[in-house]
């Protein structure tokens, strides 16, 4: 498994960092036969396992209980879990509460937090109690009733500076990582420039420390619609609508089950009447 120190050195030595969502037990498994670096266990579950249209519904039981189910198919790999809407927004007795909760119960090796200000301030909290974190800045999509929807974030200078001045206060509440979501490439790479610790980017260009995109989006898996930053590697919509549409057509014939797929005994055996 990968180490805090081991993902430092690999924004040192320009090596980039792999990550992606997994949600449960088939999908990190998948992820760590893959040799990935990374994996987060995000509140983007929501949409993508339980078809809510925001990640604002999700609780801290959804994400321990996902969390888990990854723990299980990926225990070598680095975890990172989402704290989830309001889990760490009210209190600092709440969070800590929230926060140990995460991760002792889902054996995750950090977690993420969206935000800055009040909420770099619940980082250094965290760090500062012997949990590792991660910001993230940019379209942060539990404020995404704020931002007024998914936009691009930092595209005028004012906003930019603005960025690059979270992104400093993040590194110096002292989170492990940033995550830079929906910002404009060269941004990206001027925060990236000036950050010790290692940016991982989600529609944030190529110049990133690392990259992360959603399980089911690579996949094009139970979804439509992919953002404009997603690469689709297959068409499981298509091959795995197939494949159901087959087996339904195959019983409605009575072509399956075959006899292959089918059991047998003595018929003397059985009872009679």
């Amino acid at each position: 498994m990968h180490s805090k120190n081991q993902f430092q050195r690999m924004k040192e030595n320009n090596e980039k960092i792999a990550m992606i969502t997994s949600y449960d037990f088939p999908s990190a498994k998948m992820a760590a036969n893959a040799e990935v670096d990374m994996i987060l266990v995000g509140d983007s579950l929501g949409m993508t396992v339980l078809g809510y249209d925001s990640t604002i519904p999700v609780t801290i039981d959804d994400m321990i209980h996902h969390g888990k189910a990854v723990y299980r198919g990926a225990p070598n790999v680095f975890k990172v879990i989402d704290m989830p809407f309001m889990t760490y927004h009210i209190s600092t007795e709440d969070t800590l509460k929230n926060a140990k909760r995460l991760y002792q119960e889902t054996g995750a090796q950090a977690l993420k937090l969206e935000g800055s200000g009040e909420v770099s301030e619940k980082m250094g909290l965290l760090v500062r109690a012997g949990i590792p974190v991660i910001g993230h800045i940019g379209l942060t999509p539990q404020s995404v009733n704020v931002l007024g929807g998914y936009k691009v974030q930092g595209k005028d200078q004012a906003a930019a500076k603005r960025l690059i001045e979270e992104a400093e206060e993040i590194e110096a509440a002292g989170a492990m990582a940033l995550v830079l979501e929906c910002v404009p490439w060269q941004l990206a790479e001027k925060i990236t420039d000036r950050l010790s610790i290692p940016t991982i980017g989600i529609g944030a260009g190529a110049e990133c420390d690392g990259q992360v995109l959603v399980y089911h989006d690579i996949l094009k898996y139970g979804v439509d619609r992919l953002p404009k930053f997603v690469k689709a590697y297959t068409d499981s919509n298509h091959i795995l609508g197939e494949a159901v549409a087959s087996y339904v057509q195959e019983v409605k014939k009575e072509t399956f089950p075959e006899e292959a797929h089918t059991f047998t005994m003595d018929s003397s055996h059985l009872p009679e009447g």
